[in-house]
């Protein structure tokens, strides 16, 4: 797509006075391209994509079957420019036949407060955070046993996972499809035989907890570098406490341990998603020193965009 007007050098320059974490604004993905223009003259713009999932698939437990995502260019124009592309957004999805497991979403800037405001106003809730942490290596605490699993330990670390993932689709994004456990199942064997770090804490040789995490590197040029600045990522994907230890310290100290083995295997920050609804996430992550940097906006279904 060809950016009339320098937006995404505009953007760019706005995304590093909004928050300095932010990578620079990427250029869109193929999709419809749509432009809006304001009461002053000047134009924004955003391509529209559409995506669908199939049943059975990993993305189905936290997405709709159908999914119509908004990567917008509003370049220096903050809120009204977002205003004025959410109304040709909503122009275009009245032309097509969006079906009831359908979503709309939009991602953006966590500390753009000017654009949180019109968002609203269409109907979008701040569904899902990307979350940061960069710096301040914890010591772990004594006291848990803290270890590594293997495959012995699926099927305890699948009942933490599917019980994190009820209790997120009662205050997020996520969706408890009547295949969750098979896929999750699926999932996790995947990534226990590919050596990604999943931590179990246990006490009194019972497992209490599971921190299941993997690192990343993000390049310049990868889809990751989207949302974050290159270098050596750890990526905390879940974390789950078995409901007779919640509320004792668990979470607290297994995650002092992922963190510090992350940070040792070479990680310089670590970013997990969490949802802002959810009264537990929303207060732990801060007081592990993680702090929003994205925020997805979602409505469903995408009828319902207004």
């Amino acid at each position: 797509m060809r950016v009339a007007g320098g937006l995404l050098d505009a953007q760019t320059t706005r995304f590093e006075r909004v928050d300095p974490l932010l990578p620079p604004a990427a250029s869109p993905p193929e999709g419809h391209v749509l432009t809006a223009a304001m009461g002053n003259g000047d134009r924004v713009a955003g391509v529209l994509s559409y995506s669908s999932f199939p049943p059975g698939t990993a993305t189905t437990l936290w997405s709709a079957l159908e999914l119509y995502e908004l990567h917008p260019l509003l370049g220096a124009t903050g809120g009204a420019g977002m205003d004025v592309l959410l109304r040709e957004w909503r122009h275009a999805l009245a032309r097509r036949q969006a079906g009831q497991d359908s979503a709309c979403l939009l991602t953006w800037p966590s500390r753009d407060a000017e654009a949180a405001k019109p968002l609203l106003a269409h109907g979008f809730v701040p569904l899902t955070n990307l979350a940061v942490r960069v710096g301040g290596v914890p010591t772990p605490p004594p006291g848990l046993s803290i270890r590594l699993a293997t495959a012995a330990d699926l099927d305890v670390v699948l009942a933490l996972e599917m019980a994190e993932l009820a209790y997120s689709a009662l205050v997020g994004a996520a969706i408890v499809r009547p295949d969750a456990e098979r896929v999750k199942r699926e999932a996790l064997a995947r990534h226990v035989d590919q050596g990604d770090p999943i931590w179990l804490a246990e006490r009194d040789g019972v497992v209490a907890g599971v921190a299941h995490c993997r690192l990343m590197d993000v390049t310049a040029r990868g889809l990751t570098a989207t949302r974050l600045r290159p270098g050596r990522w750890g990526y905390v994907n879940c974390v789950s406490v078995a409901e007779p230890f919640r509320g004792t310290g668990v979470a607290r100290e297994l995650m002092a341990v992922a963190l510090h083995e992350l940070y040792r295997r070479g990680a310089t920050g670590t970013f997990l998603y969490y949802n802002p609804p959810n009264p537990l996430a929303s207060v732990f992550w801060a007081r592990q020193g993680y702090r929003p940097l994205w925020t997805s906006w979602e409505l469903r279904p995408a009828t319902a965009l207004r």
